[in-house]
């Protein structure tokens, strides 16, 4: 009964975390649900991502529908970008497989400080009519080139993608604030699908208990935290992304060192 306890409450811990993140900034659930089911759980690593990996599926689903029926999910414009990434995902996963991917951890966490940084200090005051304006090719030609380097590094660290969605799409490619985290959990949907599935094909079916109750907790999170996202000003959501990203990589560094 004790051991049940435990794994609910860091389930729903992780599930909290993450689902906020993905509801509020578009990030993927495998960097938060990953690292805490492996140091309190006692997880398997690969295990652990392929379930936050599944977590994120319906999540981001769930919160890209919320941003969709808000007006702020670019659907049309961003397939150049999430077929590219969903391709390249594929060849970093391979690459990884012959290098050292906690290599670049420490990396991923650094540079998600500084993007949470650079939304509480400079906010995107892009707006629809501005991104609209944006040339067609261009835009294209943009989010092939930005979808090669994030697909690549999401395959190889298994995470991140979430992140470097939302700073390529609002820093690179010019979109208003809410229109690039609607379309960031858009993307995200397919990436974790893929990877989920790419999981459990290599590493097998992880513990059924910790899958559905991290699915559940983090789909629960990223409902509620979509909905606020969305009834905020442009320059709240900078603010809550920016403090949402700084905390999530303080605590991801914070549970490696426990590990």
């Amino acid at each position: 009964m004790n051991n049940l306890f435990v794994t609910v409450l860091v389930c729903f811990l992780a599930g909290a975390g993450a689902g906020i993140g993905t509801g509020f900034a578009g990030m993927s659930a495998a960097a938060v649900i990953g690292p805490v089911l492996t140091t309190f759980l006692g997880i398997p690593p690969y295990a652990a991502v392929g379930i936050g990996l599944f977590s994120d599926v319906l999540a981001s689903a769930v919160s890209a529908y919320t941003y969709k029926k808000a007006g702020n999910l670019d659907v049309k414009n961003s397939l150049p970008l999430m077929l590219t990434v969903l391709v390249m995902t594929v060849v970093g996963s391979l690459v990884a497989s012959l290098l050292p991917p906690r290599a670049m951890s420490g990396t991923m966490q650094f540079m998600m400080l500084l993007i949470g940084l650079r939304f509480l200090l400079k906010p995107v005051q892009t707006t629809k009519e501005q991104m609209a304006a944006v040339d067609a090719k261009s835009r294209i030609l943009k989010s092939v080139a930005a979808g090669i380097a994030v697909g690549f590094v999401c395959g190889f660290v298994g995470a991140g993608g979430g992140m470097m969605l939302l700073f390529v799409l609002t820093s690179f490619l010019g979109y208003q604030m809410h229109m690039a985290v609607g379309t960031s959990v858009f993307i995200m949907a397919f990436t974790a699908l893929t990877g989920s599935v790419s999981h459990f094909a290599i590493g097998g079916m992880p513990d059924a208990l910790c899958l559905g109750l991290c699915v559940l907790f983090t789909l629960i999170w990223a409902r509620i935290a979509a909905r606020i996202a969305n009834k905020s000003d442009a320059k709240t959501l900078n603010r809550v992304v920016g403090v949402v990203m700084i905390v999530t990589a303080a605590s991801i560094l914070l549970v490696n060192a426990i590990r």
